[in-house]
């Protein structure tokens, strides 16, 4: 039985290897971008599960329509703890952080 890939195809797998291979610097920017767009993805998924628009959603959290907009790109880098418990609180959640080894966290990537 081979080893499991982080990867969902191994067209992805060629593509990091080919892009980022052994290269720490370029590995840890490709992390950021995870978590990034994992972040986006989170607040996305949240907002249209309550059946709400951006606007709807900054309405609620007392901001404006760009910065749901903001929150919800997945090349934004500034998502503040703040922030994300104002939107939490206006959709009746609550912020959970967790810290996972970094071979954990690269299992789970795909």
């Amino acid at each position: 039985m081979g080893r499991k890939s982080r990867f969902a195809s191994k067209a992805l797998e060629f593509a990091y290897d080919r892009y980022v291979g052994n290269d720490k610097a370029k590995a840890e920017a490709f992390e950021a971008e995870l978590a990034n767009a994992d972040v986006a993805r989170k607040l996305y998924d949240l907002r249209t599960k309550a059946g709400l628009t951006q606007s709807g959603l900054a309405k609620l959290v007392g901001t404006s329509t760009s910065v749901i907009s903001r929150l919800e790109d997945a090349e934004y880098e500034g998502h503040s703890l703040a922030m994300l418990r104002r939107v939490a609180s206006a959709l009746n959640k609550r912020v959970e952080i967790r810290f996972v080894s970094v071979k954990a966290a690269a299992s789970s990537a795909s």
